[in-house]
């Protein structure tokens, strides 16, 4: 029996680096928390095109690669396509402390919101920890956005990351970046500002300084207010989901036999900031917005002219349906649609609803009580 002579197999590697990790590294950073595991957990809710599953890696690798951290990111997402929901998840724990874990964070310290509209068809809440944190982009002051978050036992911040980043020519995720490292309490800034330079320095120089301005505006801009112990605030609950299936009870052939309705769907999530507006007084009705709008969120009627001739006119547009994909702007040769900012409020006193007898009805077809 002959001893093996060549390279040593992987386990060898891994045990041994496992074990020169635990007598040689320390962790040079703190974490302020971590949950029963020894992890800080951070999760990013977003949609797709606004960078959430970048903002993940770079994260990840500042605190790991410059902060001395170990720790993981990934992400969760569907069709990679703009205006899906996307989730990003990161964990931080000591140096010392192996990764033995891949499962979401569904136990967070902290949450960043990278679009406020996820606060209505999301559990953005669901599972953070008693005196976590969250962030929302909004424009709206942290008390606004605790209220519409149903008041959590929790600290909440506000940042207008969509401002900032139009301002600076930078994306969303630039601007939350900065907000997570100054919510987190032990990211640091310049750590996450080399990763960015690492990252945009060779292959983008051009954008390097909106991008590290952007950031500094997110760290800096974020207004963050304490609402752990208020006398109004609401204990988070937390239950893991189960599935409405089981092996027990599952549809015939896996399939859901219930045919779909999208007519109560919401898509007013998944603008990125920007939506159509339209000027009845330069629109001809040639229809051509509704030819290209892959949602038929365009709303028509048959309306009498003075002659006393029928012909059927554009009334305006269903926000509901809209995902801002502004391909109707670029399709009107009247200039009748224009591209505007998104502020709060204008899609709801703007919109003409295309089905009126389903006003009031919830996404999962429940009547709104007032």
């Amino acid at each position: 029996m002959h001893a093996w002579q060549g390279p040593p197999c992987p386990q060898i590697l891994t045990d041994t680096a496992n074990s020169v990790a635990k007598t040689h590294i320390k962790s040079r950073t703190q974490l302020p928390q971590t949950d029963n595991q020894g992890f800080f957990g951070i999760r990013l809710e977003s949609i797709g095109g606004l960078g959430a599953h970048v903002a993940g890696q770079i994260l990840a690798q500042a605190g790991v690669l410059r902060m001395g951290l170990n720790g993981a990111n990934f992400s969760s997402y569907g069709s990679e396509k703009k205006g899906s929901p996307v989730k990003a998840y990161v964990r931080f724990c000591a140096a010392e402390q192996e990764v033995r874990t891949s499962s979401p964070v569904d136990r967070p310290h902290l949450v960043a919101v990278f679009h406020e509209g996820l606060v209505r068809t999301e559990p953005v809440l669901w599972g953070l920890l008693p005196e976590g944190a969250i962030i929302v982009n909004s424009l709206r002051s942290p008390s606004q956005v605790w209220d519409g978050l149903g008041r959590p036992a929790a600290k909440v911040g506000a940042v207008n990351a969509l401002a900032i980043a139009v301002e600076e020519s930078s994306r969303v995720n630039t601007v939350m970046l900065g907000a997570v490292a100054r919510a987190s309490g032990f990211i640091k800034p310049e750590a996450v500002k080399e990763v960015i330079q690492a990252t945009l320095g060779e292959r983008y120089p051009q954008l390097l300084a909106s991008n590290l301005r952007a950031f500094d505006r997110g760290f800096q801009e974020l207004a963050l207010e304490d609402f752990s112990h208020a006398a109004a605030a609401v204990p988070q609950n937390y239950a893991r989901h189960a599935p409405p299936f089981g092996y027990l009870d599952a549809p015939l052939g896996g399939a859901v036999m219930n045919p779909g309705n999208t007519a109560l769907k919401d898509l007013s999530v998944s603008r990125n900031g920007f939506l159509p507006a339209f000027h009845r007084e330069r629109c001809v009705d040639c229809a051509l917005c509704d030819l290209v709008c892959p949602d038929f969120c365009f709303v028509w009627a048959v309306e009498r002219k003075g002659d006393g001739v029928e012909a059927i006119r554009l009334k305006g547009i269903d926000y509901q349906f809209c995902k801002g994909c502004l391909k109707c702007i670029d399709a009107c040769p009247t200039l009748a649609l224009s591209t505007e900012r998104e502020e709060e409020g204008y899609a709801e006193r703007h919109s003409v609803p295309l089905f009126p007898h389903l006003q009031g009805f919830s996404q999962n077809g429940e009547r709104h009580h007032h």
